[in-house]
């Protein structure tokens, strides 16, 4: 699978193409980081939940903290919660990125905004550390949606997906890896109920798919939201 970059609001993913959606184990993970740009920025959280069948089994909850070289700004630890006291005592890198991997297993890895940030976050850390990336295959709801939804140019975001699915959210908190986790397995499982719903059980990006990115905000506010941004 390939991302580039086309501009400061548009991507293109190529490369890839997952058969059997409806039958697939998926690992939804989500992080939360020191801040947005995935260059100069670590991860603080990393949260997962496993779908088998379209529920979450006994154990299919993952959540850890990560201790990152670098501060958290003080907007951010109170957007998160997660303070750099919490970073003192948090385990590495290494250690919780080889326990994720083997909660995935062979899931199919599934993100939000993930083309984006998320992916790219973990192969810097894996890099950094010395580590493999994970083979598994990686599917952003994101381009899913934008696959059968070509007519709608708005950004989708988290926000979006919630209100286009009618997705109650009010249980649960936002800007937690773990939590966010949850939500994005509930737009998966409505995205899979349309792509069934439509005949379909692949998905085919193998001839390029153009997303639209999720947008940074202001600089005067980028401390207090850019955290959370990711899963825009």
């Amino acid at each position: 699978m390939n991302v580039t970059f086309l501009s400061s609001e548009l991507y293109r993913v190529d490369g890839l193409r997952i058969s059997g959606l409806q039958d697939r184990a998926y690992c939804v993970f989500d992080l939360e980081g020191t801040g947005i740009d995935y260059t100069k920025e670590y991860i603080t959280q990393i949260g997962a939940i496993r779908i088998e069948r379209g529920t979450i089994p006994e154990g299919g909850r993952f959540s850890s903290l990560v201790r990152s070289p670098k501060p958290i700004p003080p907007a951010i630890e109170l957007l998160t919660g997660i303070t750099n006291a919490d970073m003192a005592r948090a385990p590495g890198f290494p250690e919780v990125y080889a326990d994720f991997v083997r909660f995935a297993g062979d899931a199919v890895l599934v993100t939000q905004a993930g083309y984006e940030y998320d992916i790219h976050l973990l192969q810097k850390q894996c890099g950094m550390s010395g580590l493999p990336m994970a083979g598994n295959p990686v599917i952003d709801t994101k381009a899913m949606f934008t696959h059968i939804h070509p007519e709608i140019d708005a950004v989708v975001s988290t926000d979006f997906l919630l209100n286009y699915y009618s997705i109650d959210a009010d249980d649960v908190p936002r800007h937690d890896a773990l939590s966010d986790s949850v939500l994005i397995g509930r737009i998966l499982l409505r995205i899979l109920d349309e792509y069934r719903e439509r005949g379909l059980d692949e998905l085919d990006l193998t001839r390029g798919l153009t997303v639209r990115r999720f947008r940074l905000p202001p600089l005067a506010t980028a401390d207090t939201d850019q955290a959370g941004a990711a899963n825009g």
